[in-house]
């Protein structure tokens, strides 16, 4: 049996926990020590491997690891259970960790229920639940070709083990230089995208993830941290200010309950992060977006990731219950493929949760599940100034105040 371990990828728009395949012949470690006398599963990294006969890791390669294994129900929870104290308070009822599970999953069946609901007897989401031989786990939940959805997908992760000093730096971009010991860490997360068919119905994508480390107090290098991220953005192919002032406004409120300075300061990141460099234009009319949060109180932004998952289903599904049936022209369904191919274009190119997992070997479903099921490219394609498809790439290469 090849060697187990776990990758995760927590990028700025995505949040996405996969294996790795093997890359590498070098002899890779399933289970690592840490403190209490404790074995736990090895994180393994893009492009990485190591080298346990030296003092120092060496990074190489991709380690070798096994795939996820398939359940056939879900459970109550995928917060694994362990003798060590510190661990049990982490699935209690009580814990962070035990209610932003809970209120992922919540998010899930809300969102897959107002999803279904809007196809009206329709097509219905395929579920596949999947566990870690080290603990955790996650449902993937994907709807494609329905009578209102081309594709919808509506994943949720519960992952955590050990990951090496190299890849902690990895994953929070830090400046120290000091290399600490292997840092266990949990993550846990929620992310969707949602392609409807009708080109006057937009697309949406949200994700809200929770991520904790949890180094000795005195590790150099590996402070014990904990951090929050996510976000809601809406991506049409045609504008209709109503709609798109809605779907700001109901983020605007999400925001506003908890700090008036929250909404400016992550539409600017939200606009700023879905940037195709290559067109010089957003991949759409923006939204929220932050990361690495975590210099407010822990209880006040989990409040705040719940109540911005939350508005999902009100800032969204009202858009497409009018937009669904609206009949268009070939012409229409044209320009919505062309804006296909530009989220395309950046989820390959620049979203670093995608790429990330491209280059590692991992679950390919769930690595493009984001991807629509159909896109469009066209030589040179010059809307017409003045025209609908006109304004809608303008604002998208001018982001605007909406509300």
């Amino acid at each position: 049996m090849s060697p187990a371990a776990t990758a995760i990828c927590s990028s700025s728009s995505s949040f996405t926990l996969f294996p790795l395949t093997s890359l590498s012949s070098t002899k890779a470690k399933t289970h690592i020590s840490v403190p209490n006398g404790r074995t736990l599963p090895l994180l393994g990294f893009s492009c990485f491997s190591f080298n346990y006969k030296k003092p120092n890791l060496i990074i190489r390669s991709a380690i070798s690891i096994e795939k996820e294994t398939p359940e056939t129900h879900r459970p109550d929870t995928f917060l694994r259970q362990s003798d060590d104290d510190d661990a049990a308070l982490s699935s209690s009822p009580s814990s962070v960790r035990s209610r932003f599970e809970k209120m992922i999953r919540d998010a899930q069946d809300r969102v897959c229920e107002a999803i279904e609901a809007v196809e009206e007897g329709g097509a219905k989401f395929k579920e596949d639940v999947w566990s870690r031989p080290g603990g955790g786990g996650g449902i993937s939940r994907v709807l494609q070709d329905g009578a209102v959805w081309e594709k919808a997908g509506v994943n949720v992760s519960v992952v955590y083990g050990v990951m090496p000093p190299e890849a902690y730096r990895a994953a929070k971009a830090a400046a120290d230089q000091t290399k600490p010991g292997p840092v266990p860490f949990f993550a846990a997360g929620i992310s969707s995208v949602l392609h409807p068919k009708n080109p006057f119905a937009p697309t949406l994508h949200f994700n809200y993830r929770y991520f904790e480390t949890d180094a000795p107090e005195d590790t150099p290098g590996a402070p014990r941290q904990w951090w929050f991220g996510g976000g809601t953005d809406l991506t049409p192919a045609y504008i209709f200010e109503e709609d798109v002032k809605h779907f700001h406004s109901v983020q605007k409120s999400a925001c506003d309950k908890f700090d008036p300075t929250f909404y400016p300061r992550f539409k600017k990141w939200c606009d700023d992060y879905f940037y195709i460099k290559h067109r010089a234009e957003r991949r759409g009319l923006g939204g929220i977006f932050f990361d690495d949060l975590n210099d407010y109180d822990q209880e006040m932004l989990l409040s705040f990731a719940t109540e911005c998952a939350n508005s999902v289903v009100p800032a969204y599904i009202p858009i497409i219950e009018k937009r669904k049936n609206m009949p268009f022209t070939d012409q229409h369904k044209a320009w919505q493929q062309l804006r296909r191919g530009r989220y395309v274009e950046f989820n390959l190119v620049y979203d670093r949760g995608t790429t990330f997992g491209l280059k590692t070997g991992g679950r390919i479903e769930s690595i493009l599940v984001s991807l629509p099921l159909t896109a469009r490219w066209q030589y040179d394609h010059q809307p017409e100034e003045g025209t609908e498809e006109w304004k809608l790439l303008d604002a998208c290469i001018n982001p605007k105040e909406w509300i």
